[in-house]
């Protein structure tokens, strides 16, 4: 796709990279085939390929609106359209790209920008777990919306107190330790079962994602460097072989440190190098596998699995959950038709754009509940805080992170 940019871009990082990405387009439009958006409001500008079009129009010198604005807030950020995609567009950094030009040239309402102040500085902030704890206390007095967001008390077992040879950190998350600390247990027990010393540093936080994706892409850089500060005296030691994700979306984002901050001279390096290091929980299982086999009772019962989209598009990990929990006696299916498609939880989406967000919730739930024509699946399971969280609000079936099932199966 031919791009004149407008000379306040040229020459730029952000327009360099913006020019790239756009010249690798074809205008093929394979992309609204599996786009979300576009398969619920069938209108082209709700595509990867009209948003395309909307920030190359800015891009070249053209006003956006607040209709520009409110197209680019649709897309959910899944990169399904990178999957399908035949030429290799990012339209994931584009997209990036596109919406913080125009935040800073449409103002919102003042309620919506409110609402997003609110959600891009409590979410990562440490009184977001307190907080937490008080709506956990009164959930049952909550409005519906709200108490959805709001998941009842958690038992997360004990962390496991053994010393190994080999040592991973994991990071353990904004939300997710408040909101389903048994994840980062189970997975802190079920690598030490394998002989794996899980190590936390203490002074990391957010990825970073929730800021950067809500245009505050400074804050979020910010919360990105402080991780890599409290990762790097671990990785300058060569203390631990990995540094491990267990929820999709922060390992997508990790994984991109060093491409995000590529320009900055202090931290290039060393993001490059954490970047490398980050694994998703889920590439771990070829080695767990052959560890753990033989000490697993699996459920009986059949179980379905949804895999995020931060897993399957944006890290590109496909199938490996499915494949190496079925070695080890699991029964996973995933859904006949649309598994590739989006749940809507998408970070924040769910507060911001609830309406979209629940007509695919229930797609999905629909989707999942025809993969088990005699009765349905014993638990629902995926691999990302914001999916489990937004899934659940749906069903009363359960829905965990399949490290949690695998932790429950561990023959003591």
């Amino acid at each position: 796709m031919q791009t004149q940019l407008a000379p306040q871009y040229q020459g730029t990082p952000e327009g360099q990279e913006a020019e790239a990405i756009l010249r690798k387009c074809v205008h093929c439009g394979f992309c609204t085939a599996t786009c979300p958006t576009y398969q619920l409001l069938g209108d082209e500008l709700d595509g990867p390929r009209g948003r395309i079009y909307l920030i190359k129009q800015v891009l070249e010198g053209a006003e956006p609106t607040r209709k520009t604005q409110l197209h680019l807030d649709r897309c959910l950020t899944c990169r399904n359209c990178e999957s399908t995609c035949p030429s290799g567009v990012q339209y994931g950094h584009l997209v990036d790209i596109g919406r913080r030009i125009v935040e800073e040239k449409v103002p919102r309402p003042r309620g919506e920008a409110a609402a997003r102040w609110m959600l891009k500085e409590g979410l990562p902030s440490p009184l977001f777990g307190p907080a937490m704890k008080v709506g956990q206390a009164v959930r049952g007095l909550l409005p519906e919306r709200l108490r959805a967001k709001v998941p009842p008390r958690q038992d997360a077992g004990a962390w496991p107190t053994r010393s190994h040879a080999r040592k991973v950190l994991l990071l353990e998350g904004c939300v997710q330790p408040s909101m389903a600390p048994n994840i980062n247990n189970a997975t802190a027990r079920v690598l030490d079962a394998a002989g794996i010393q899980t190590v936390v540093a203490r002074e990391a936080g957010c990825c970073g994602a929730v800021k950067f994706h809500l245009n505050d892409q400074e804050g979020g850089l910010a919360q990105m460097r402080a991780n890599i500060d409290a990762w790097w005296p671990y990785v300058e030691r060569g203390e631990v072989e990995a540094i491990v994700m267990n929820a999709s979306g922060c390992g997508v984002t990790v994984k991109e440190y060093g491409h995000l901050l590529r320009n900055d001279a202090q931290y290039a390096e060393k993001a490059a190098r954490v970047s490398a290091l980050t694994r998703d929980l889920s590439e771990l299982l070829p080695d767990l596998v052959e560890r753990l086999r033989g000490r697993i009772q699996p459920p009986a019962a059949p179980l379905a699995y949804h895999p995020p989209c931060t897993l399957q598009h944006g890290q590109k990990l496909r199938g490996g959950v499915e494949r190496h929990l079925a070695a080890l006696g699991f029964e996973l299916r995933v859904a006949r038709t649309e598994s590739h498609l989006c749940c809507g939880s998408a970070g924040t989406y769910s507060v911001l754009n609830p309406e979209l967000s629940y007509q695919l919730r229930d797609r999905k739930l629909g989707a999942l509940g025809e993969a088990f024509t005699e009765q349905p699946p014993a638990a629902i399971l995926s691999a990302n805080i914001g999916c489990i969280t937004h899934l659940q609000s749906g069903t009363g079936i359960p829905v965990k992170h399949w490290v949690e099932v695998l932790d429950a199966a561990l023959l003591a």
